[in-house]
């Protein structure tokens, strides 16, 4: 198990995700940014634009992806 904070994933807070693999993280960064927008949160609003316009650029998004992966591989177990 690893851990990777919002702040790490492009977001604006230090909230801890934990997971087992880089996707695991990279979905809970998702999930916590729609809920965070979802309660009112304006600080998150950006990063979540930002998430989901990243796809539209199809190649600039998978740079996002491999980096946001590789990074999580390069980080100490818990």
């Amino acid at each position: 198990m690893k851990t990777m904070t919002c702040k790490q994933l492009g977001g604006p807070c230090d909230f801890p995700h934990r997971g087992n693999t880089g996707d695991e993280v990279i979905k809970a960064q998702n999930n916590h940014l729609k809920e965070m927008v979802k309660g009112g949160d304006e600080t998150h609003r950006g990063a979540l634009k930002e998430m989901k316009g990243r796809w539209k650029n199809p190649l600039s998004g998978m740079g996002w992806y491999r980096k946001a992966k590789l990074d999580f591989a390069a980080l100490p177990e818990d």
